[in-house]
């Protein structure tokens, strides 16, 4: 029985299209019921993320048909009809089973390599295995899917550095203190980006977070979604002495942290190590203060080179991965790869 995806992601649709047709955890059972009961699927699996909304079906509808009835399902289930064949892509065997194993191993994501969209993907299946969506091909494909994951996370560099603001951060506090767990940070702004990196810290271990915003109410919301304090922006130089990161993301047209103000602070502190993340532009700290002893600073370009380089390092493992993939696909289904293969963004009810 062949197996078929129809989907949208970040490739194919907006956010505001994902959004639209993003499926509630806890109707996903029920909606697999109802796309089972129609005929469409013998088995199925949903899997839904702020990156993609796909179908996985095992069908013995012809392809055409099935992907036909496969849209219907979806806008008769977001009560819509808005959807363009722009934003959709279908993929028969053997480019579906090729396409879970891309999604498994982080190749087709946002963030090149991330592992995330596994969890999300196992919890996707968890969901209709135990609600009795899958038989035995669709059980046979994931697991096989899962462990194509677990053979590019192994034999592979897919994953290696950090390619976001924020884990790169986190890898150079690790850097500069080893552990964070006894390590306070401090957020001046509250910008997107600087929340991001603050949560990267606290993922890691990051011992507290003060937010000082010159809005104080921002700040204070800020820090009851971090499970920290916000402190008054004109006194956030009194909390100096116990913070050891510092991440700034002001919209100021000046230096909010200079050299003059920096040296009789550092000796409040007994010159311990200070990181200094300036994810500002304009940037928000002097680049002298760099020139001072136990001071780190790093701006965004720094940050942003650091990122690229790993993910130049990542995109050069890329063709290891797809053969990875090509061999354990064309051992699942007992044969080589038909055809051409094509990313994810497949036209709609295109013939394979």
């Amino acid at each position: 029985m062949p197996i078929l995806v129809f989907g949208l992601s970040h490739h194919s649709a907006s956010v505001a299209t994902r959004e639209r047709f993003a499926f509630v955890e806890g109707r996903i059972s029920d909606a697999l019921k109802v796309l089972r009961d129609s005929g469409t699927a013998e088995e199925a699996v949903i899997l839904s993320t702020c990156n993609r909304v796909e179908i996985y079906a095992a069908t013995e509808l012809e392809p055409h048909r099935a992907f036909t009835a496969l849209q219907e399902f979806l806008l008769a289930h977001h009560e819509t009809r808005e959807l363009s064949r722009d934003e959709i892509y279908t993929l028969q065997e053997p480019q579906s089973v090729h396409h879970l194993f891309r999604v498994a191993g982080g190749l087709d994501s946002m963030v090149l390599g991330e592992t995330e969209v596994l969890g999300q993907l196992k919890r996707a299946y968890d969901l209709a295995l135990q609600g009795g969506h899958t038989g035995a091909r669709l059980n046979k494909v994931f697991q096989r899917a899962f462990n194509v994951a677990k053979h590019i996370r192994t034999r592979t560099n897919i994953q290696r550095g950090s390619v976001s603001i924020g884990s790169v951060a986190v890898e150079l506090a690790e850097r500069i203190f080893t552990k964070l767990t006894e390590r306070d940070v401090m957020v001046i702004g509250a910008g997107d980006t600087g929340e991001k990196t603050a949560r990267a810290l606290l993922s890691r271990g990051a011992r507290s977070i003060l937010v000082s915003n010159r809005s104080y109410e921002k700040a204070v919301a800020l820090a009851a979604e971090l499970g920290g304090r916000a402190v008054d922006f004109a006194n956030w130089a009194g909390e100096f002495a116990r913070v050891d990161i510092i991440v700034s993301s002001t919209a100021a047209p000046h230096y909010v942290l200079d050299r003059a103000k920096l040296e009789p602070l550092m000796k409040l502190r007994r010159n311990r190590p200070l990181l200094l993340i300036d994810i500002a532009v304009p940037r928000d700290i002097e680049p002298e203060v760099n020139l001072m002893s136990d001071v780190y600073l790093y701006n965004i370009d720094d940050l942003q080179a650091i990122a690229d380089q790993s993910l130049l390092q990542r995109k050069a493992e890329i063709a290891r991965c797809e053969e990875i993939i090509r061999e354990k696909a064309a051992a699942l289904l007992g044969h080589g790869d038909r055809g051409h293969r094509r990313t994810s963004a497949e036209p709609a009810f295109g013939h394979e």
